[in-house]
């Protein structure tokens, strides 16, 4: 251990990673930030890192991750008694500020030292006094940084008092609305409010009602509180939709001519049946002599989105379009993301292009990247598509067909360079004119959806290629916006290895070759199984999360080196920074900031999360509200998880997952068996396993929790 700490690569990681604060990075992120690239350095990180680990001058923060230990932070970032970490405040009021996501040093917060912070917000605490085998504690000083602009619940008035209840448990104060401040709101509205005041050592703080929602259980009502609870704007600013409505919709003659013209080239699209933004386009020319050259034209976002405009601004505070059951929010304003940039049919449209010269199969001989025109001969939606691939007839079907041909043969390069093969399904709903769901249905990916896959992954892998990897041309690394995906988290991979070995399967764990390999091959062969859908989820749970950086450590589950968001500005922020850093290096501009860049990502990572959040949110809300008129319907349903709570069940057509309490068996004393995830009757020998069949009675929903309560029928 001495001579890593006197060692001065052992010197550098401390000290860049004092200066990162409570970030935490995996071992080839250290090795990119001491500046070490090459695969002996990185072994020496490693070590270090596993000396440092020993000695707790680094701590393991999770995900195959590491942080420095709060008492190494330098004075400058944190002061000698101060941490900085996130506040977690449980339904029953127990508060604590988790510190570079060790659990074990988590600092517990009595309710009196909360001041005025809420659950999730970044706080600096003062700690007190260590205790002997005691958990640290400690007390709020400051908020970093609030984790929420506005709370959603209902108003409730009394005596001429109004109070507004928010409906997540976790934010355990009421706040008091003064009369002139609620807008118009009624006892119980359902309302979204922000805090406008809260003096130290009171309660309560003081809010005003900026949004009344309506009356709870109305869909227009649910969606938009959903919307509000994750911070998500519902409509765009009149000054965002005056800057748009000057953007200029005619083509010049002389923007045409800057770019390459593939208006007289076949090109399609291929989009859900109701989709109304299509930023995508492929063309096809067959180059004779078993060469063919695909163009995949992305909606040219950049040309209208300038820099540090209103519009610019608003994108990136949005940083996603948020897809809810029934709409979608979109980061753009509707003549940009349904007009301007989408493109339809036998219309000119500029874009951002990424063309291929490819062979019989699929090797890259030739490629260009650039600004283009494009002019789409057909729209197609994905059943469409798919039906020419299985009938070999329709619309343009000799290059559906080609194109789909070169499709097939990227896939399986991909997998045989031991990508993962995660084939879900996705939960779909038949709404009526009011919204409420009146039908489910899954929707299962198929050819037509691999061909757009195939050629989205392959522009996205190039355009990373030709800015990462180093050329003649570009001889430093230039500092540019990567998505990320690090390997499985260790324990979690052992864990699911044991899991999966219960059910008579096996899980190989060697290296990444023998990892994955073996994971699709399991996938393969639960196929038709009770558990295959279970399965599918939990191997997802495996993996780290896809993030947004400029520290290139490749996608592991693509099983790309280098891999970025460049097909979807319209819906992706990162994807427009992307094509305007692409643009830039292809007209040989000096390299951006990377600190402001890796601020950039991590931002559209934070907001990618939270709208991913909020469409799962919408989904369990559909999934109550369909149920909710069937109460003491009997379905079929796949135990998909046992606790002491109860017993969790699938319905097998709608996916709705809802509780057996564990009261409800009655009939004897069970108890669990954790090693082969059971529930046992300790007298009759009765037992529920993970991945049964059984059938569940509906017995109780709740539409404001979004939860489901069954009966064993």
């Amino acid at each position: 251990m001495k001579e890593n700490t006197q060692n001065p690569l052992g010197n550098r990681i401390v000290e860049v990673l004092s200066k990162s604060g409570r970030e935490k990075y995996n071992y080839k992120q250290i090795a990119a930030k001491a500046g070490i690239f090459d695969k002996k350095g990185r072994e020496t990180i490693k070590q270090i890192i596993n000396d440092f680990v020993d000695a707790k001058i680094l701590l393991h923060a999770g995900r195959g991750k590491y942080c420095i230990n709060p008492k190494y932070l330098t004075k400058e970032n944190t002061g000698k008694n101060y941490v900085i970490g996130k506040l977690s405040v449980s339904r029953n009021g127990a508060a604590y500020v988790a510190t570079e996501g060790i659990d074990d040093d988590d600092i517990f917060i009595a309710e009196g030292n909360l001041s005025n912070a809420l659950h999730n917000d970044i706080v600096k605490v003062a700690l007190f006094p260590a205790r002997h085998k005691r958990r640290p504690e400690g007390q709020i000083v400051e908020i970093v940084d609030r984790s929420k602009k506005q709370l959603v619940g209902n108003i409730s008035i009394s005596k001429g008092i109004a109070y507004f209840i928010p409906d997540n448990p976790v934010y355990r104060r009421d706040i008091l609305i003064p009369g002139q401040l609620l807008n118009g709101a009624t006892t119980g509205d359902k309302v979204v409010v922000v805090i406008t005041d809260w003096v130290a050592g009171t309660r309560s703080p003081l809010g005003e009602v900026v949004h009344v929602l309506g009356k709870p259980g109305d869909n227009n009502v649910e969606m938009s509180a959903i919307l509000a609870e994750f911070d998500f704007p519902m409509k765009f600013s009149e000054a965002v939709e005056k800057e748009c409505n000057k953007i200029d919709s005619v083509i010049s003659e002389k923007e045409i001519a800057t770019r390459r013209d593939f208006r007289n080239i076949t090109t399609f699209t291929i989009d859900p049946a109701d989709a109304k933004d299509f930023d995508d386009a492929i063309s096809y020319e067959n180059l004779g002599s078993g060469m063919h050259r695909v163009g995949i034209h992305i909606a040219d976002v950049s040309h209208y989105v300038r820099p540090e405009t209103i519009i610019d601004k608003e994108a990136y505070e949005r940083g996603t379009s948020v897809y809810l059951v029934d709409r979608t929010i979109c980061m753009l304003p509707e003549k940009l993301s349904n007009e301007l940039c989408s493109l339809k049919p036998n219309e000119d449209k500029l874009c951002y292009s990424a063309v291929f010269d490819m062979d019989d199969h699929a090797k890259v001989h030739k490629e260009w990247f650039g600004r283009t025109i494009i002019n789409s001969n057909r729209r197609f939606d994905y059943e469409e598509a798919q039906e020419i691939i299985e009938t070999k007839q329709g619309d343009f079907s000799d290059v559906i067909l080609k194109v789909h041909g070169l499709s097939q043969k990227l896939r399986q390069q991909r997998f045989d360079n031991n990508a993962v093969n995660f084939d879900t399904e996705e939960v779909r709903f038949k709404l009526d004119e009011n919204g409420k769901p009146i039908g489910v249905y899954l929707k299962v990916q198929r050819e037509a959806n691999w061909l757009i896959e195939e050629m989205m992954l392959l522009a996205n892998k190039r355009v990373a290629e030709k800015i990462g990897k180093k050329t003649s041309r570009f001889k430093e690394i230039k500092t540019f916006v990567y998505r990320i995906h690090d390997e499985p988290i260790g324990d979690k991979v052992e864990n699911f290895k044991n899991f999966v070995a219960k059910l008579g399967l096996e899980l190989k764990t060697g290296n990444h070759k023998q990892f994955t390999q073996s994971l699709n091959h399991l996938l393969e062969e639960a196929k038709g199984r009770n558990e295959y859908e279970l399965l599918a989820k939990l191997s997802i749970r495996v993996m780290a999360r896809a993030v947004y950086s400029t520290e290139n450590i490749g996608h592991y589950g693509l099983a790309f080196p280098y891999y970025t968001h460049f097909t979807s500005p319209i819906r992706r922020y990162p994807d427009l920074m992307v094509h305007r850093l692409l643009d830039a290096y292809l007209h040989d501009k000096p390299s951006v900031n990377k600190s402001q860049y890796e601020e950039f990502c991590k931002h559209c990572s934070k907001m990618e999360q939270k709208a991913t959040e909020a469409e799962r949110t919408s989904i369990k809300y559909k999934q109550a509200e369909y149920l909710a008129d069937k109460i003491g319907q009997v379905f079929e349903a796949t135990v998909s998880g046992i606790s002491k709570w109860g017993v969790f069940a699938e319905l097998k057509e709608t996916k709705c997952e809802g509780v057996i309490p564990i009261k409800r068996f009655d009939d004897d004393f069970y108890y669990i068996d954790d090693d082969n995830f059971t529930l046992i009757g300790l007298h009759t020998g009765k037992n529920i396993r993970f991945g049964d069949t059984i059938k569940v009675k509906v017995v109780e929903v709740d539409l404001q929790k979004k939860t489901m309560t069954f009966d064993v029928a």
